[in-house]
């Protein structure tokens, strides 16, 4: 069971107005004001509701195939030689990864809502294919705004979008990457607001989004919490998940926040390096901001305008976060650390080699962190990572990396 949280917990936010400390809110258009209140209404609603939770459970087990397995590493451990790792399976729900849990969610939010079509933005593709498989399921028209440049590095996740009956369109403002796509998203949400949902892919956005994507990817963490306490007999001294928008490091992190012994590290996209502009860690070398309808840590150069960063993850090609993380940074109680392209590709080779799993690129970020740490902890020491989603959509990058074809 989760650990409700407690007076001056880390787990007690949002306040009323959306804010995590100076982080949040819900800074949007007036005519979309309307319908950000009303949503917030249906969720406020919802989110204690037996009969919505009984919904979402058993959609989340039967369909989506919770709960995912808390899986001993043993070829990393053992070629690391320090701390146990083990890696929290997302990668095996339906659609390869931790998005189907926010999707699965917010389609039964947007239907109790009444409304008749769903929009989405996506980076990497996983949370454009997951909202394409529930609106599927549910018998939505799906628009999916995606960046030109993913577009052309995720082409697997764009044909099975195509393939479960979603439109796809693609972006070229910008760099064509999620910030961009995002815009689009927003746009045509004010011009369509009587009968379209837009289910956001990350615990960033508007107030209530950071809040209800958080709650329904804390299954994530409320699992492992209690798998490892099974398997272990204790908490974890250490747990880790790479930090994009930050959907899926959120859900892990939240069950834990208040068991003040157990580390928490997000791991932002260190791209190239922090010199320069070409990476997307946004709280490590960004400053607060307001973008997509919160305020948040973002890139942005010395007149405020948001720069696009670089990561060789589409998944966290994000030029900011969410603001839980952003507050989360500034108390002290999570680490926000980078990791360069070349250390998550040389962990993406080193997991799918001893392990015979083949990670995201986003997830091999964190494994890289753990890379770096585990062999100066105790062996009876204890780290989970979370593998977010499997990396079949990141082949071809990785090829290209190498510089090998397919």
């Amino acid at each position: 069971m989760d650990q409700p949280a407690t007076p001056n917990s880390f787990r007690t936010g949002p306040d009323e107005q959306g804010m995590f400390g100076i982080f949040g809110g819900r800074f949007v258009a007036e005519t979309l004001m309307p319908l950000i209140l009303d949503l917030e209404r249906h969720w406020n609603e919802v989110k204690n509701d037996p009969d919505f939770k009984a919904e979402l459970t058993n959609l989340s087990t039967h369909y989506a195939g919770r709960p995912s397995k808390l899986y001993f590493a043993e070829g990393l451990t053992k070629h690391l030689g320090g701390a146990k790792v083990y890696f929290k399976r997302e990668d095996l729900n339906h659609t390869g990864s931790h998005k189907i849990n926010n999707c699965l969610g917010q389609i039964l939010l947007a239907k109790r809502m009444g409304k008749k079509r769903i929009i989405a933005e996506t980076g990497a593709g996983q949370h454009g294919v997951a909202a394409a498989t529930v609106a599927a399921r549910f018998g939505f028209p799906c628009v999916v705004y995606m960046g030109a440049t993913d577009v052309a590095r995720q082409s697997p996740n764009v044909f099975r979008m195509k393939l479960l009956g979603a439109e796809v369109r693609p972006v070229t403002a910008g760099h064509g990457t999620l910030k961009d796509a995002m815009n689009e998203a927003l746009r045509d949400w004010v011009t369509n607001v009587e009968d379209t949902y837009y289910l956001i892919g990350t615990a960033a956005g508007p107030h209530p989004y950071p809040e209800l994507v958080r709650d329904f990817q804390s299954v994530i963490g409320i699992e492992a919490r209690a798998q490892i306490l099974e398997q272990e007999g204790r908490l974890p001294d250490t747990i880790i998940a790479a930090v994009g928008g930050g959907s899926n490091a959120i859900g892990l992190f939240h069950p834990f926040l208040d068991d003040k012994d157990v580390r928490i590290i997000g791991i932002e996209a260190g791209g190239r390096g922090l010199d320069g502009i070409e990476h997307c860690a946004s709280m490590n070398a960004g400053a607060p901001g307001v973008l997509h309808g919160n305020r948040t840590y973002l890139l942005q150069n010395a007149d405020g305008q948001i720069l696009d960063g670089h990561s060789i993850s589409a998944g966290l090609d994000y030029p900011g976060v969410g603001p839980e993380h952003s507050w989360l940074r500034d108390s002290g109680r999570v680490e926000y650390v980078p990791i360069l392209d070349d250390e998550a590709l040389e962990a993406f080779k080193l997991t799918t080699r001893v392990e015979g799993i083949i990670p995201a690129l986003e997830s091999a970020h964190a494994i890289a962190h753990a890379v770096k740490i585990v062999p100066a902890m105790d062996k009876d020491q204890i780290v989970i990572v979370n593998l977010s989603g499997r990396g079949d959509k990141d082949v071809h990058t990785v090829a290209s990396m190498l510089g090998m074809e397919i």
